[in-house]
């Protein structure tokens, strides 16, 4: 008897953020996502999910933040974030437009890239194949 191999993707990402709404609001203008979910976590923080229809990140803030950043060290544990998308220019102007500052452009194979880091200090890669 032989085994189908299964297919694994990543259906959603949490991370913590200083304010949901606003970073929701960034990945919006950045991605053209939407707002999947939001409401009360668990332990009484609050959670926003925003994505496509098949992932998303869930962005949460603890019931005790009191919306300053939070600090973590780069890579303690997370590098980056990779989010693929069909227009890197777009992307690269709209990280601009909320003030955000874009590096590390490349180009090499299989693919163009840059870096960005949000309002939290949390890096993402942004990538596109196209």
């Amino acid at each position: 008897m032989t085994t189908r191999p299964r297919t694994a993707f990543i259906e959603h990402v949490n991370l913590s953020v200083s304010d949901p709404a606003r970073s929701a609001a960034l990945m919006i203008a950045l991605f053209g996502w939407h707002i999947r979910w939001q409401g009360t976590a668990a332990d009484g923080g609050h959670t926003i999910h925003v994505g496509s229809d098949t992932a998303y990140l869930a962005l949460y803030q603890a019931a005790n933040t009191d919306h300053t950043p939070l600090v973590h060290s780069k890579g303690q544990p997370l590098n980056h974030v990779g989010i693929q998308v069909d227009d890197l220019t777009a992307v690269d102007a709209a990280c601009r437009t909320a003030g955000l500052v874009p590096f590390g452009h490349d180009d090499y194979e299989p693919g163009r890239r840059f870096y960005m880091v949000d309002f939290d200090g949390i890096e993402f890669e942004i990538v596109s194949y196209a």
